[in-house]
């Protein structure tokens, strides 16, 4: 695992670390949605990873490669760094559903009338 771990942070080496303040102000790590090991692996490799994503550059090997498959659909995430990108997406992208508990109020009908009117006397 160690030796796969290594290869993969070697094969996506990035010029700088990768932040998100639009979508996450406070850093991956602490935003509750990724694991440390995935908010470690957005932060490093994220920069090379967008511009992977985005078609801004090519893969240069084998895991890069495998990568650009995973985002088009070709192969299932299989590695920290695929995942944690899907991961990202996912919440980036998609819109969120918002649940209630409470429902629509009533429309209230233009023919209501009151029970009683400001000229009854109380």
């Amino acid at each position: 695992m160690d030796q796969n771990l290594a290869n993969l942070r070697n094969a996506f080496v990035s010029p700088r670390a990768f932040y998100d303040d639009a979508n996450f102000p406070r850093g991956f790590s602490r935003s509750g949605h990724f694991t440390l090991a995935e908010a470690q692996a957005l932060e490093q490799h994220g920069v090379l990873l967008k511009s992977l994503y985005n078609k801004d550059c090519e893969p240069q090997n084998s895991f890069q490669l495998q990568f650009v498959n995973v985002m088009e659909g070709q192969l299932p995430p299989s590695n920290i760094i695929e995942r944690a990108w899907a991961k990202y997406l996912k919440l980036t992208t998609c819109k969120t559903k918002f649940h209630t508990l409470f429902g629509r109020s009533r429309a209230v009908p233009d023919s209501y009338t009151p029970a009683y009117s400001a000229d009854d006397d109380l």
